[in-house]
């Protein structure tokens, strides 16, 4: 039996055809607007400049190596694909000023500052524990004198950190760690607040260099603090300004690889200034490692290949805090997860937590996803690049981009296409294509964001490790690398708490005496493993 048509409800047949229609126009009139970007050829330079050289004006465009194994060693996309950007000039070679009437700073447009600044309220709203911090202690200024000279990425949530530091006492001058992570509108409107920024998306080499040394060299300044993300600050003032390096009061340092450099150089005997490991600190390695990590691969994969994860194969080079926060967040959403490790540990974690530990060589031509989170170097080598299967996805999680040996692909018979922002294709002679993500840089800041509350706990335990040092009388802290202290983590911590509306358990005095703790904290010994 045929079921008669639906009958159309009086007046909304009319009305879906008016809708209709105005929907078409606005869509003929968009498209008639639309222009397409002019496109940019990138030229590269085979030429390499060494990292004692500083770049000059005229040859700032050649991509130069360092020999530090730095955030940017790599040469920058030499393959010949085009660039959308609509914008050719380089914020080097524009004058720009804010509304102060300084140009004290080098950003990629002053004029984006408002819309920065709405970002950093933004941010703030779930920073409360650092601006809880910036409201306690701007009163006293534990930062008056500090002259801070930073290398970080430059994003909304770091906007926040620079400007508690300034609110406590500070002058900060500040370059990016990350050539791809910067956000340009934060860097405007950190310029117009008048911190002295130098630092865009989408930098080369050498004007990654050539904003470090802007923040170094000023006439008049001289730093006495530095915070670094990377080691690339450190070791650049270390070596081309060791007096300037002598005189530094303290280094906070809050990645692996810079701390693996600060250690070198103590174990050298070459650090004559105390440290603050940062990186190691228990709400560093739990909270920006496992927890944000866990939420950002997922973020920076998804949108930069729309990869659903159900049933693919994945491998994970590396089962630290990183690697696992990875793992379980591919776990979860149905990826059959292969771990690599060289610690018997971190491989026996694996095991426990139901990861199957290979060698790369074994899994490589099978995976449709590598991941790599070691801190280390070439840990996927040309050879294994050659042997992965067609449209396998290949990016890093490590703060360095050593960990893929991008430069063995930049080769006469392979060829290099740019099918969106921070993805590339690498194309073999046979047609085999290998999906590269922001050219083996670090995924999440580079094609993504991060969780900001995460950063909260990191930029408190940063501006903390930066008023201990500056503030640390003379003898307490020697030429070495230290861990911040048991009772400033908890700190950090506790600062926090109020955003879940926790309540803490006290101790009854019979209960610490029984412990023999202070009631106060800390409450765990400083080899205690969480």
């Amino acid at each position: 039996m045929s079921m008669p048509d639906a009958m159309p409800l009086p007046g909304v047949g009319e009305e879906l055809k008016q809708a209709k229609e105005i929907e078409d126009a606005e869509k003929y009139s968009f498209m008639a607007t639309v222009t397409k970007a002019p496109k940019k050829q990138i030229q590269f330079a085979d030429d390499m400049q060494e990292f004692t050289k500083f770049p000059t004006k005229t040859g700032r465009r050649s991509l130069s190596r360092s020999i530090s194994q730095s955030s940017t060693d790599s040469y920058s996309s030499a393959a010949s694909y085009t660039d959308s950007s609509d914008d050719e000039v380089s914020p080097r070679d524009k004058q720009q000023t804010n509304s102060k009437g300084s140009s004290n700073f080098c950003v990629k447009n002053i004029k984006q500052a408002e819309f920065g600044r709405r970002e950093i309220e933004i941010a703030e709203q779930d920073m409360s524990a650092l601006i809880s911090l910036r409201k306690r202690a701007q009163g006293e200024k534990p930062l008056a004198g500090a002259k801070i000279v930073g290398c970080t990425h430059i994003t909304a949530q770091t906007a926040v950190l620079i400007e508690t530091l300034c609110a406590l006492g500070a002058q900060c001058r500040w370059s990016a760690c990350n050539i791809y992570s910067t956000q340009n509108e934060v860097a405007a409107a950190l310029a117009e607040a008048g911190v002295a920024v130098f630092a865009w998306k989408g930098e080369s080499e050498d004007d990654f260099w050539w904003c470090i040394d802007r923040c170094v060299n000023m006439d008049g300044w001289q730093a006495n603090m530095i915070l670094d993300d990377g080691g690339d600050l450190t070791h650049w003032v270390y070596k081309k300004y060791p007096n300037v390096f002598k005189k530094i009061r303290g280094i906070v340092e809050e990645s692996v690889t810079g701390v693996h450099r600060l250690y070198q150089l103590s174990k050298a005997g070459k650090l004559c200034v105390p440290a603050m490991n940062v990186n190691d600190s228990v709400t560093k390695q739990k909270f920006d490692n496992l927890y944000c990590c866990r939420e950002s691969i997922l973020d920076g994969l998804k949108r930069t290949t729309d990869v659903m994860f159900g049933g693919k194969q994945v491998v994970v080079c590396g089962y630290g805090e990183v690697g696992k926060g990875c793992c379980a967040a591919l776990k979860a959403l149905g990826a059959i997860v292969y771990i690599t490790e060289i610690d018997p540990i971190c491989a026996l974690q694996a095991c426990m937590d139901g990861f199957r530990v290979v060698k790369l060589n074994e899994v490589i031509r099978q995976v449709d996803v590598v991941i790599t989170c070691t801190g280390n170097k070439n840990v996927v080598t040309r050879e294994h690049l050659d042997r992965m299967k067609n449209s396998c996805i290949v990016c890093n999680m490590g703060h360095s981009n050593t960990e893929i040996d991008v430069t063995s692909l930049r080769t006469p018979e392979l060829t290099w296409e740019r099918v969106r922002s921070q993805v590339d294709h690498v194309i073999w002679p046979d047609g085999k294509r290998v999906v590269l993500l922001a050219e083996g840089r670090l995924l999440n800041l580079s094609c993504s964001t991060v969780p900001t509350f995460v950063l909260s706990i990191t930029a408190t335990t940063q501006a903390l490790a930066l008023i201990e040092l500056y503030n640390a009388p003379e003898g307490r802290y020697k030429q070495d690398v230290y861990l911040l202290p048991k009772k400033m983590d908890e700190y950090v911590a506790s600062l926090h708490l109020p955003s879940f509306d926790a309540h803490l358990t006290e101790l009854t005095d019979d209960q610490a005496k029984y412990l023999g703790l202070n009631k106060n904290g800390p409450f765990k010994p400083n080899y205690y493993r969480y």
